[in-house]
């Protein structure tokens, strides 16, 4: 690679987080309109420990995380399940802006949007092309040897 290939590059990653991201928020809408979400880090550990088949995709919010240890074992084992059973996963860095998607926050509960997961139900098969772009991109990401790749969530 020369050096004037290095920022066609750059820039072919950045529009493909950019992508990554409006599909993020399409699928999240999708699987919240479905019943299809599990929010929160407890709650995530007990769908994968009951129903590991059920789930789709994983979101993790690493915002604001480094301080809390219980938070980092626990980010560092729901990553661990995902590699081992095939599921794709990403991070975040806007929490906020991830429990406003997810309306948590309008429910007046406190938005423990750490972590998330798109389930979907063992009859119906997945095919919502928001979640097969998504797959698509965390391929990709891990061809390049980024095995969390970060997406960034659309402004409102």
């Amino acid at each position: 690679m020369t050096l004037e290939e290095a920022p066609q590059l750059e820039e072919a990653g950045s529009a493909g987080t950019q992508g990554a991201g409006a599909a993020l928020e399409e699928l999240l809408l999708s699987a919240k309109k479905q019943d299809n979400l599990t929010v929160g880090v407890y709650e995530s550990a007990k769908v994968m420990n009951v129903d590991p088949d059920s789930v789709s995709f994983c979101v993790l919010a690493t915002e604001q995380y480094e301080c809390d240890i219980a938070l980092q074992i626990h980010f560092t084992l729901i990553q661990a399940f995902c590699f081992d059973n095939d599921i794709s996963i990403v991070r975040v860095n806007d929490t906020r802006r991830l429990a406003e998607l997810l309306g948590s926050e309008e429910a007046g509960e406190p938005a423990d949007a750490h972590c998330v997961l798109i389930t979907s139900p063992a009859e119906s098969p997945s095919g919502e092309p928001a979640l097969e772009q998504l797959r698509s991109f965390c391929a990709e990401s891990r061809r390049r040897g980024d095995w969390l790749p970060a997406v960034a969530l659309p402004a409102r």
